[in-house]
């Protein structure tokens, strides 16, 4: 049985447990495809090839002794290289990490996944430190987009984007503290889950920007997503953030559809005018709910105030010992945006926090009134590699900043948001995604719809022809 590198993480998982196929054939096939596109892509940094054909081998082992087999059976998957990986020191997109030691353990997110017998793959490029929405890495290169490398793949988890959108991983390990897993997604054509603030454990991964560092999966399909999230679920004490909550698992309610929900359209900051491929998603996706209002979310453009304050400000106290010692070895363009930070005033911050606050308060009465709220995911499809400035609505913008448009005023606030692919929405080649916006706590609303949106043929990762 031939393998194919674009199925879905359920089917491989119920071909290998089936005995129809191996996991070593699954995994020789995913280490083929890296070897042919990663060239042209360089979305890994890191492929762990005798650790992933070691793990497939003893679930082949286990299967032949008639041992029951996890849920991703024999699944490869990868993380962005500021999780942990055992053997790999912890790169975080960085120069100065590589002379870090091996990890000698992996991220509880990595075990995780492992002990639903996932097999791991290798590292994923990604943006400086996760400063970054291009995936444009001074150090590793650029990670480039699977329906075009000409074009960006987004970032920061831009290996994410890219590995998955193309075919390298049916699930990938991100992060998301401004956009960096809703981002790469909507560039490169791919579900992503950002959770509740809170929701997954980030213990032994790099951190960022600790009030709005989140961490969530990629796949192919809205149940790989649901799939994955249910397995990543659940405290660990390692993380100061992480709530001490029960798992709830999604999967076995995604079929539920969308019947008794209200759902609405986000306008004002998140309007979509003057920007058409970002307009005919949130259309798209707007008609296929029966979504008939449009409302604002007041304090959206104060709350992605805050969120740019908050992320200068944390980053550049962390970074604080690395900028006074090794300053030349920082990409420029992160290390000037790390001193900024640490020169704003401690008042700005302060207030920033405040504003989060009360903006926080706005949400949470929006959210007394409808279940789930539509917003486009980027203003535009992906930019071509090296692009510094672009037109929106009339003006000329620097690029970097302005992925975030759309998706800083919803992380500010820690909600759960699941990022989905419209079909036909991009501009022919690039694909182009929304935001699918939940209340806290309510992933399952936000996964259901995306399933949904699935099931109707309107959400669909396409394949590229690379």
């Amino acid at each position: 049985m031939t393998v194919d590198v674009f199925a879905s993480a359920a089917s491989l998982a119920a071909d290998v447990r089936s005995g129809r196929i191996s996991a070593t054939a699954v995994a020789s096939a995913f280490l083929d495809r890296i070897a042919a596109v990663n060239p042209v892509l360089n979305a890994y940094t890191d492929v762990t090839a005798a650790r992933a054909l070691a793990a497939a081998r003893a679930i082949d082992d286990r299967r032949s002794r008639g041992e029951a087999l996890g849920p991703l059976a024999g699944v490869p998957f990868a993380a962005k290289n500021l999780f942990d990986l055992m053997g790999l020191p912890t790169r975080a997109g960085s120069l100065i990490n590589r002379e870090r030691a091996p990890a000698s353990r992996d991220a509880v997110l990595v075990e995780r996944l492992l002990a639903a017998d996932a097999v791991p793959l290798g590292a994923l490029n990604m943006g400086e430190y996760a400063y970054d929405f291009t995936g444009e890495n001074a150090h590793d290169g650029a990670c480039r987009n699977p329906h075009d490398p000409d074009h960006m793949a987004g970032g920061s988890s831009s290996g994410c984007g890219a590995a998955t959108g193309g075919g390298m991983a049916p699930i990938s390990l991100g992060s998301d503290t401004n956009g960096s897993i809703r981002v790469p997604s909507s560039l490169c054509g791919t579900f992503g889950l950002k959770p509740t603030y809170g929701r997954l454990p980030r213990s032994r991964s790099f951190p960022f920007c600790d009030s709005l560092d989140h961490l969530g999966p990629f796949a192919r399909t809205a149940t790989d997503l649901a799939l994955a999230y249910d397995l990543l679920q659940g405290f660990d004490a390692g993380d100061h953030a992480c709530a001490d909550r029960p798992a709830e698992p999604v999967l076995p309610g995604l079929d539920r559809g969308i019947g008794g929900l209200r759902i609405a359209v986000l306008g004002g900051h998140f309007d979509t005018a003057g920007l058409p491929a970002a307009g005919r998603a949130v259309e798209t996706v707007a008609r296929a709910l029966g979504a008939g209002r449009t409302v604002d979310l007041p304090g959206a453009a104060e709350g992605r105030a805050a969120a740019f304050i908050i992320t200068n400000t944390e980053s550049a106290a962390f970074h604080l010992d690395r900028l006074r010692r090794r300053a030349d070895d920082f990409d420029p363009e992160t290390r000037d945006r790390f001193l900024a930070g640490a020169m704003l005033p401690a008042a700005w911050a302060v207030r920033a926090h405040q504003v989060r606050r009360w903006y926080a308060g706005q949400a949470a009465a929006l959210f007394r009134d409808f279940d789930l709220l539509i917003a486009p995911a980027t203003p535009m499809c992906a930019p071509k590699v090296g692009q510094k400035t672009m037109e929106l609505r009339g003006r000329t913008v620097p690029v970097r900043p302005m992925f975030g448009l759309f998706t800083q005023p919803v992380s500010a606030i820690g909600l759960p948001v699941c990022a989905v692919p419209v079909a036909g929405a991009g501009d022919g080649v690039l694909p182009i995604g929304v935001q699918l916006i939940a209340a806290p706590w309510r992933e399952d609303v936000a996964l259901r719809a995306a399933a949904w949106l699935e099931a109707g043929g309107v959400a669909q990762a396409t394949v590229p022809a690379l």
